[in-house]
């Protein structure tokens, strides 16, 4: 592969050259004929006449008005910065046209149908003929696996659960109590549907509350490595449709997350909290217990949240979390103050 591409060869499965008009259209774009065949991918500092790159920064326009690139994926607004040499593709959602041009360049690899023979698959357990189970995966009694999975190296697949078609489930990942949609990714070293964080006090301990409800992973859900949900105690803990969680994620039981959430690195979310549709929780923050997080609300990183949050896109911050404009409020009204002292 040339210096400086993007996609190295012995990790990543390559396709192409793709021609130019081939490219635009996987953009969402359309080209004019040009006689121009697209090798593959690079930034644009090292982009050369077959490789296409994009912009969606105008921090970095510099670039590409120096870039080498045979084509750049970019919003109108840039096009009078691409170089006379560059054919400019563009959409008004560069990054999306980026994304889908990158998965031409480099598409998932396919499923192998069949099971490992170090795999070890209970009687009563279901596995589609379609599905691919690695080396030493443990998939026990009543699971049942959909067609088109993946299942990595050392996967436990527990009792019960159900996996829906096309979804992967990374090496070392495990699942319990769970129920999983279509299309959801499971990434390395997930924890999911063990028992909840729940107990009772009494004058000669703890007394552990048993754990009775479920985790529902709907369709096209995403959770990163080490990611940990909890099974519900009385009700199911629920990953709302097209949410998308970070790598040391931890979910409380009885959680309820709604449609396309983001949480970021390390977020904690304690029991039986319910985040709306389209709430975005920065890395580290910590959300109390049975709170309400309003549609579109955005918690900034390491804020701790212990208040419900209204919908409307409320942006907070710090700890406890407020709203942004009373939170710099406050920080400038803490500066004047030490300045006057000194």
């Amino acid at each position: 592969m040339d210096k400086g591409a993007i996609g190295n060869a012995r990790f990543f499965r390559r396709s192409g050259p793709h021609p130019l008009a081939v490219v635009a259209q996987a953009a969402g774009s359309t080209i004019g004929e040009r006689d121009l065949l697209i090798e593959g991918l690079a930034p644009l500092q090292t982009a050369g006449p077959d490789q296409v790159s994009f912009l969606d920064n105008r921090r970095y326009t510099s670039a590409l008005k120096q870039t080498l690139a045979g084509a750049v994926i970019v919003h109108p607004d840039m096009q009078a910065w691409v170089p006379t040499t560059t054919v400019p593709i563009l959409t008004t959602e560069p990054h999306v046209g980026w994304a889908r041009v990158a998965a031409l360049f480099h598409p998932v690899s396919p499923v192998s149908p069949g099971v490992h023979p170090s795999a070890v698959v209970a009687e009563g357990a279901v596995v589609d003929p379609s599905t691919e189970v690695g080396p030493l995966c443990v998939i026990e009694a009543g699971a049942e696996i959909g067609p088109g999975c993946r299942i990595g190296p050392c996967a436990v697949i527990g009792s019960g659960v159900v996996i829906g078609r096309d979804c992967r489930i990374g090496a070392h990942a495990s699942l319990s109590y769970a129920l999983l949609g279509a299309r959801v990714y499971v990434y390395p070293g997930a924890r999911i549907g063990q028992e909840g964080f729940g107990f009772a006090p009494t004058k000669t301990g703890f007394l552990t509350s048993p754990q009775l409800g479920r985790v529902i992973l709907e369709d096209d859900v995403e959770v990163g490595a080490n990611t940990t949900i909890d099974r519900g105690s009385t009700r199911d803990t629920v990953i709302g449709a097209g949410s998308r969680l970070d790598n040391l994620v931890q979910i409380g039981h009885n959680v309820v997350l709604g449609r396309c959430c983001v949480l970021v690195g390390q977020v904690g979310i304690a029991g039986s909290t319910v985040l709306e549709d389209f709430v975005q929780v920065g890395g580290q923050a910590g959300l109390d217990g049975h709170l309400r997080i309003g549609r579109g609300a955005r918690i900034a990183a390491q804020a701790g949240v212990i208040w419900d949050v209204p919908s409307g896109g409320e942006v907070v911050v710090g700890y406890p979390a407020q709203p942004k404009r009373v939170f710099f409020r406050q920080v400038a009204i803490l500066k004047r103050m030490a300045r006057r002292q000194k």
